[in-house]
């Protein structure tokens, strides 16, 4: 009998010691933020780590466990540090949404000094990526260098390092540098040190100097000027290749995204690179001729290029083809391009001869839904130049705000399908070219309302049948016709009191 007992009593505690074991197993180390708690808890952090996510996102789905096991292991970090999450697409963490700007899910920021400086996550998504880039970014904006040990742990000789040089760490430049740094620190690795001799590449240098190593083009390129915008704009402009290799190879993939980010008009080419990369050699002589002119450069494998040929309309058997994005939105596209006739053709573009490519979606053979379809080449027809009141929305398919707003949107339409002064369309900003300078889309779904005097104006307002029907009778004009027509009308108006009324 004893021994029974003896045997529960253990079995007892080892339950106890099990269940404790498990939860903490399954405690979570992610902290789950809201519009109630968010504003709180991070103006109580010097460093905290938000990723602003929808459950709906799959890319947010297979980020989840692998932002949890870091944020497990960073709970132990000394100091501690904490990774939170919110869902941006609940309604009530909507303003928090738009504050942070968000563009997509998941977006990750880095919110330092209580919320006061916000800093995008351009790391990796994996666990072990995700604990070595934030130790990196909870540290010292710039390490220094104080042996060949120093250098060849802080220079990654497949990236970019910023290095500052100078006699001694201190004194006006030295600040700046390191302002430099905190500014750019999510961007480039920075380091300092007061012996040019220890770095991998460049001459001793006497003054104060910035020098930027990299692994292409002449490897290193130094600055002298420490005003903080002219070494960011030296920094952008130094850190993007000649030509950006645009492949499979992972190491690439960071000058691609510079070169996208970059405010630079842009050429892109693309070609097979198995079987025609040598017969496009001259292609960096042109860049190197043409960087003078504010243009970057692009060479793709269209083994890759599969995204960028749905961007813009192609097709992958159209290759050779070579594409100008230009400045104010326009882009200019040569299919099954020859060597040779490129040079001409980006001369033609500095010379403004090359006619713009517009995108656009087949115009609909039937258009009866209670939305209208609306494409590029209707929508001047459609809406700009329509007497009617236009309720417009710039979608993308694979949206899951999109999709929650579509009935909402039909359900406006046919509350107001007898209303013949109102139209509500939606357009595929995915698939159709936005004309600049009408209209600003930066996210989905974006609605704007063109009334029938011509006022465009974004709505921002609740995305209830109500509040959307309301704004609409609260912003729509009567179409010019009509007032034409009753001024037709009354014969006792004269013409003065008639403009009033107008």
């Amino acid at each position: 009998m004893k021994m029974k007992m003896e045997w529960s009593g253990i079995l007892l505690i080892l339950s106890v010691v099990f269940a404790v074991c498990t939860a903490e197993n399954e405690k979570e180390h992610v902290l789950t933020l809201d519009h109630t708690n968010f504003t709180d808890t991070v103006t109580k952090h010097n460093f905290i780590v938000v990723e602003f996510y929808a459950p709906w996102c799959g890319h947010c789905k297979k980020l989840a466990p692998e932002y949890e096991k870091a944020a497990s292991i960073l709970s132990s970090n000394d100091p501690p540090l904490v990774l939170a999450k919110i869902d941006a697409s609940d309604d009530a963490n909507r303003e928090l949404a738009m504050e942070y700007k968000l563009q997509g899910f998941p977006t990750i920021k880095i919110l330092r000094d209580g919320a006061k400086k916000v800093q995008e996550y351009n790391g990796p998504r994996e666990a072990d990526g995700i604990v070595s880039y934030l130790k990196k970014q909870a540290g010292p904006a710039s390490n220094e260098i104080k042996s060949k040990e120093d250098a060849a742990t802080l220079i990654d000789e497949k990236k970019i390092t910023v290095v500052g040089i100078f006699p001694e760490l201190s004194g006006e430049k030295f600040e700046k540098f390191i302002a430099l740094a905190e500014k750019l620190r999510a961007e480039y690795d920075f380091a300092h040190t007061v012996d040019a001799k220890l770095l991998p590449r460049g001459e001793p240098v006497d003054k104060p100097t910035i020098r930027l190593l990299k692994p292409f083009d002449q490897l290193f390129n130094d600055f002298e000027d420490f005003d903080v915008d002219a070494a960011e704009e030296f920094i952008q402009a130094a850190s993007v290749p000649i030509v950006t290799i645009f492949d499979k190879d992972p190491e690439n993939q960071v000058y691609v995204s510079k070169f996208f980010n970059s405010l630079n008009a842009k050429v892109l080419l693309f070609v097979n690179f198995s079987t025609e990369l040598d017969a496009f050699k001259l292609y960096k002589d042109v860049a190197i001729y043409y960087k003078v002119d504010g243009l970057r450069f692009l060479l793709g494998d269209v083994e890759v290029g599969t995204a960028a040929f749905n961007y813009f309309g192609l097709k992958p058997e159209q290759a050779p083809l070579i594409v100008i994005m230009a400045n104010e939105g326009e882009k200019y596209i040569n299919t099954h391009v020859k060597p040779d006739a490129i040079p001409s053709w980006l001369k033609d573009y500095k010379d403004g001869k090359l006619k713009p490519h517009i995108k656009s979606e087949p115009i609909p053979e039937v258009n009866d839904e209670p939305v209208n379809v609306v494409v590029r080449d209707t929508l001047q027809d459609l809406v700009l130049n329509s007497d009617k009141n236009v309720l417009l929305e710039f979608y993308a398919p694979w949206c899951g705000h999109c999709k929650a707003l579509a009935p909402i949107l039909d359900e406006v339409a046919l509350s107001l399908e007898e209303d013949s002064d109102v139209l509500i369309a939606k357009l595929d900003a995915t698939a159709n070219d936005i004309p600049t300078g009408e209209f600003e889309v930066k996210g989905f779904p974006t609605l704007y309302f063109k009334s029938a005097s011509g006022n465009i104006s974004q709505y921002n307002g609740d995305r209830t049948k109500e509040a959307i029907i309301e704004f609409i009778e609260e912003n729509r004009d009567e179409p010019a016709a009509h007032e034409s027509e009753s001024v037709k009308v009354d014969t006792t108006t004269t013409p003065d009191s008639a403009k009033d009324e107008l």
